[in-house]
């Protein structure tokens, strides 16, 4: 799907006008590909994005320490976070941190059936009216394909997460402490809700690095069919 987008967002450029010219060209192309193989061509692209991508934030600190999409607290937990650590609490704000993050790490593994299913929905129609779309279709498309499947696979694994990572005691001690002060306004949000939503933020903001990567390194394209459908777009 990355690739794919990168394709439309690049063409989004040029007039209404040229890209249909661009669309009715497409099939009868200087690489001489049909519909089906642009079709292929992108699905290969995303099924390639997905697991260089999307892969990595399975892995330990895949969210914690990517700045591009590391979990922060939520705006009413973060005069908690500076609280704690105004009064010498640092490692236990650093702790609730870290175990938020894990649990995104956790439940993200969810994800790549559901891309991959995706991706294999991708017709040339799809990709043709994501082309001719407003300047944000493509991410459009992949939201509306896999986001409410990602968010029902993601809550419950964030959820049990926490538990097994320790992230509800560690979260119960911190706020527990943080009402504790005085003066202070007491709080109690909904985490597993925050981070599945900050969990899926961070996958399709991985996936949008794969697509820049494969619009503007042609060395990404690492098989004959990626070559030939993205060199429609150079």
């Amino acid at each position: 799907m990355k690739k794919l987008i990168i394709l439309f967002f690049a063409l989004s450029l040029t007039s209404c006008h040229e890209l249909q010219q661009v669309v009715n060209q497409l099939p009868q192309g200087e690489a001489g590909l049909g519909n089906d193989q642009i079709a292929a061509g992108l699905r290969q692209a995303l099924d390639k994005g997905i697991q260089s991508q999307v892969s990595k934030l399975t892995q330990e600190d895949g969210f914690l320490k990517n700045e591009a999409v590391k979990i922060l607290l939520p705006e009413e937990l973060q005069k908690v976070d500076k609280t704690l650590r105004d009064i010498g609490l640092g490692s236990l704000a650093d702790e609730g941190l870290k175990v938020l993050n894990r649990a995104a790490e956790d439940a993200v593994g969810e994800a790549t059936p559901i891309f991959v299913d995706a991706v294999k929905g991708i017709t040339f129609n799809d990709a043709k009216n994501i082309l001719l779309g407003n300047d944000n279709a493509a991410t459009q498309y992949l939201t509306s394909a896999t986001q409410t499947q990602l968010y029902a696979k993601f809550n419950p694994v964030i959820k049990n997460s926490f538990s097994k990572v320790g992230a509800d005691k560690i979260w119960s001690n911190l706020i527990t402490k943080y009402n504790n002060i005085p003066l202070t306004k007491k709080v109690n949000p909904d985490l597993t809700d925050y981070v599945t939503q900050e969990a899926l933020n961070g996958v399709y903001t991985m996936i949008a690095v794969e697509e820049k990567e494969i619009r503007n390194n042609t060395a990404s394209r690492t098989t004959d069919l990626l070559k030939r459908v993205f060199s429609l777009q150079d």
